[in-house]
Order: structure tokens, then sequence, then C-alpha cells
């Protein structure tokens, strides 16, 4: 169908959308990517690099696109990825949780996120929480102690954010707080995207800069970088504490930001349920490979023991059917649904859910496969030394401009 106010035909159209309506630093936040943007680039050049073998005549008029993700039946294998503080819209993580409800799939909130987790998994019952190594194991027993009185079915370990000040590629002011000063200096931004500010002046509510999940008993929700700050003096955690943690939680465990085949066999060995190839959307260590670029080894290295996630670079179905050939069990998305959420609210994030829905049912018809669960390599022309490193058009850009990007982020 055609874009209608209401709708948007794909999600490079919920980006462009997305970059009309939010003020300059809050779009800039949601694209910036760590020192380069390398990395950034090659989680969706990687994807273009793949090519599908189409077969004609050969696919039933219905396709099989449900799967489980760790004993949870999803109706498409695509899941919601966590991000923090989502300014791009009031409603922010209840109303991308209202709708991956309504597509009946798993919300993954953030710990840094701008709504506490009673209200997301109250708007979303199939809601895991995810966590980073942050401040004493007393803090973190708390910490997952609150998520299962809440309800949460599952935890989501990050570990592939590890940066402290590199993250320069076109990146944003963000204050830690409203206060005058910053408010004035922001007030051009705001004002020059009405829409987004009447949105939140109708709620009479400004932009929520706090993460009410990561606060103490008794005390205020610390700001994003009061949080951000305690996460920097924690120190690193070893594969000792991340056993340790294991055994906090009776329920689904996954580690996010899965690179390296000897980091897999390890998340296997300490009991973890799935993890997740990421690198954390281009913003950490930049150079690193895309996701999809190191998908196939690490399939190879766990050999089935585990479930195993892909995050990174997913902007249409057919990206989504690639990565299943490859071994994913189902995708996370982050940007792609931020945009929605600005172009238009819960229903933008519909919209988007709905695009790689649709998108992964027309893949499957044109290479002639009846379920996601038939994919594999033989449906894909992989180009030679595809997993040897970054594509020859990434590791030559050096476009600092995001509004004239060669390649789709």
């Amino acid at each position: 169908m055609a874009s209608t106010r209401e709708w948007f035909e794909s999600v490079a159209e919920a980006q462009r959308r997305a970059r009309k309506r939010l003020p300059r630093s809050v779009y800039d936040a949601i694209i910036a990517g760590s020192e380069r943007g390398v990395t950034l680039a090659d989680n969706v050049a990687a994807f273009s690099e793949l090519g599908l073998r189409p077969r004609v005549a050969a696919a039933p008029a219905q396709r099989e696109l449900a799967t489980t993700v760790l004993g949870f039946p999803i109706p498409f294998p695509v899941l919601i990825s966590p991000t923090g503080v989502q300014a791009v819209h009031p409603d922010a993580e209840v109303a991308v949780a209202r709708a991956a409800a309504s597509a009946g799939t798993i919300m993954i909130l953030s710990s840094f996120a701008s709504k506490p987790l009673e209200e997301v998994v109250a708007a979303n019952p199939l809601t895991f929480f995810q966590i980073y190594w942050l401040g004493t194991r007393d803090r973190l027993r708390a910490l997952l102690e609150r998520a299962k009185a809440a309800g949460v079915k599952g935890i989501v370990v990050t570990l592939d954010w590890s940066f402290a000040t590199r993250r320069d590629w076109e990146s944003p002011f963000i204050p830690d707080r409203l206060t005058l000063r910053n408010m004035i200096k922001l007030a051009p931004q705001a004002l020059a995207r009405p829409a987004w500010l009447w949105a939140y002046l109708r709620r009479g509510k400004l932009p929520n800069l706090t993460v009410p999940n990561l606060a103490l008993p008794g005390q205020r929700p610390p700001t994003f970088f009061e949080a951000y700050f305690e996460w920097m003096h924690t120190p690193p955690p070893t594969w000792t504490d991340l056993a340790w943690l294991r055994k906090q939680w009776d329920g689904p465990f996954l580690l996010k930001g899965i690179l390296h085949p000897e980091d897999a066999r390890r998340a296997v060995a300490l009991g973890a349920d799935a993890i997740s190839v990421s690198n954390h959307g281009g913003n950490n260590l930049d150079g690193a490979p895309a996701s999809i670029r190191v998908l196939p080894v690490i399939v190879e290295a766990v050999g089935g023991q585990i479930e195993i996630l892909l995050d990174g670079g997913i902007r249409r179905g057919s990206d989504v059917v690639k990565a299943l050939a490859l071994g994913a069990r189902a995708v996370l998305i982050g940007r792609a649904y931020l945009w929605g959420l600005a172009a238009n609210g819960e229903a933008g994030v519909r919209n988007v859910l709905e695009l790689l829905r649709s998108g992964i049912d027309e893949t499957l018809l044109g290479i002639g496969k009846a379920s996601v669960h038939d994919l594999g390599p033989d449906d894909l022309v992989i180009p030679p030394n595809f997993s040897a490193g970054l594509s020859t058009t990434v590791a030559h850009w050096r476009c600092r401009d995001p509004s004239s990007h060669p390649l789709p982020l």
C-alpha cells in the first residue's frame, strides 16, 4: 500500500519522518555511533552483500513465520531490542511495549529506560529485562528481585558496551538534567519541531531524563548520566561474575554482545539459555565487524547447544530471512522501531513490525520456502570472504554528515 499520513511503506520512510519530526539532538542520539561510525555502517552494508536465491512455483500459498524464543511462542522472529531513554515520544517504552504486545512478540526493556518496568510489563506481559553489570552484587540481586516481582519473563545481560568517552560520530549534546540553562540552550531545536514539543506539553511534561528502574529503595531515580557514571566506575564482570549472576535468576537468561566464538562457548558453559550476536548497534568498539558477518562462526562454535539471536542492521524483512538462513533463531531491532515511534507513536512501532513481518513472508515466497524453519545457507548467495572483515565500501567511508549518508543507517 502507498504511504499515507498514518502509514509508511518502509523503515527508510520511518527514518525520514523521524528526522523531520525530532529535534536535531534527539535524532542524532539515535543515529550516532562510536568513533568514525565504521561498524555502525557495516551493520547495514553487510546485509547488502548477501544475495538471495529465488525460486518460482515452489512455495505454498501460506508461509509459516511463527517460532519460539526461550520457550515463548511468537508469530514471527522479530523482538524488541533494549534501548535507553526514549525521548522520541512521550509514551516511550510503554508505547513500544503495547505495539509489541499487539504483534505478539517479546519486549526487552532497558534498565536505562525512562518508564518503570512495572508499567511496561503491564503493557506487555511478554517482557524481558536488560541489565548491565552495575554496582555491587547486592545491588544487582535487588534489581533481579524487582524484575521478578514485576513479572519479567527473562533477563538479558548486555556485555557489548565498554566505551566511556568515544561516542564521537555526530554525537549530540545530551543534558544530564533539564535545567533552565539547558532548556534555553536546547529551545531553538525544540521550537523548530513544534509537533514533537506539543506532544509533550499537552501531557503536561518534558522529556524524562531519569532512569527509574535503577532507583535504590527510598531514593529518587538517578539521571541517565548518574547511572552511567555508576556503571563506568564498576569493574567489568568476569566469567565468574556472570556465572554467579546466572545462579541468581531461575528463568530464561540471555547474554547480549557476543562476537567471538570462544565467548559463545563460555556462555554455553556458564548455563546461559541464549546469546545475542551484537556489537551494540555500532555504539561500542568501532572497527568490530557487522554482527551478520560473525554469525556463521558463532553458530558453528555452539553447535546447537544454545539459542542464537542477532542484533544489528535489520531494516527489512529480507534482512531477517538472511539472518535466519545463517543460523539465528530470531533477530532484535533497535533503531528501526525508534524511528517508527518518533514518526507515529505506538502505531508507528506497529507499522515497523508489520513491515518486517510482511517482508519476511514475501521473501519466503520469493525463495520458495514454506517456513522460516526451512531456511539455510543454500538459500543465500554468499560472497567469498564475507566473514573476513569490513566491506570495502564501508572501510573507505568518510562521510560525517548523516543527512547525506551514502548508506542507510
